[in-house]
């Protein structure tokens, strides 16, 4: 069953470059597409598709304007953003907005249906570049820092693995059947590590883990 999928962006070309290569895949239906913002939360919110592809630099409501009204909406469409230049400062923005995936717009086909495939099955994906300067920035600040000063409560070791490949962009299913676990098990872990590293989504989760050095990219 193909993967339901809205496309915003407001480069006409690109956008219908995206659309025509993703219905060539047999595993992505391009419901809609936007191109600009607010025109996107409207298809969003009338098509509910299951993955949306967003650009960051739009008129009228850029993207990451998007991704912070999906959230004040409790929005929980998986976004994946896809962007022309790597901006380490856009990418930071983007991931603590809520976006689910990152990816430069010079990839592949296959590397593209394989990031809405995954974001779909409830995984994470950031293009593993895009990842090296995330990794280089968290290395010199002190991001999403609990306001409190504490420390987080520590991860137990399962817990630990479980944010392992959280941060390669598993899915519940996939991370049950390499762990040998129920996947209601593995829902429990996670939620115990969202719980402990005091965030709300697994993104964030990927991120704090980064940042205090329980994951390694």
């Amino acid at each position: 069953m193909s993967v339901r999928v809205v496309v915003v962006d407001d480069q006409t070309l690109v956008r219908q470059g995206i659309v025509g290569l993703l219905g060539l895949s047999g595993e992505v239906e391009v419901v809609g597409q936007a191109s600009d913002g607010a025109e996107g939360l409207e298809i969003i919110e009338r098509l509910a598709p299951e993955v949306v592809l967003l650009d960051l630099r739009m008129p009228v409501l850029d993207g990451l304007g998007v991704l912070q009204r999906l959230a004040a909406s409790e929005n929980r469409t998986p976004v994946l953003v896809l962007t022309t230049f790597p901006d380490d400062d856009a990418l930071i923005a983007a991931m603590r907005a809520g976006a689910r995936g990152y990816l430069l717009k010079d990839v592949s086909l296959d590397q593209l249906v394989e990031a809405i495939v995954t974001l779909a099955a409830g995984g994470t994906l950031i293009q593993p570049s895009v990842t090296e300067a995330l990794v280089r920035h968290l290395a010199g600040t002190s991001a999403d820092v609990d306001p409190s000063g504490l420390a987080p409560e520590p991860l137990t070791p399962r817990e630990t693995e479980v944010l392992r490949l959280l941060s390669g962009g598993y899915s519940n299913r996939e991370i049950a059947e390499a762990m040998f676990l129920a996947e209601g098990t593995v829902k429990n872990h996670v939620s115990a590590v969202l719980l402990k590293l005091g965030v709300r989504d697994r993104t964030r989760a990927v991120l704090r883990g980064l940042e205090l050095g329980l994951i390694q990219r």
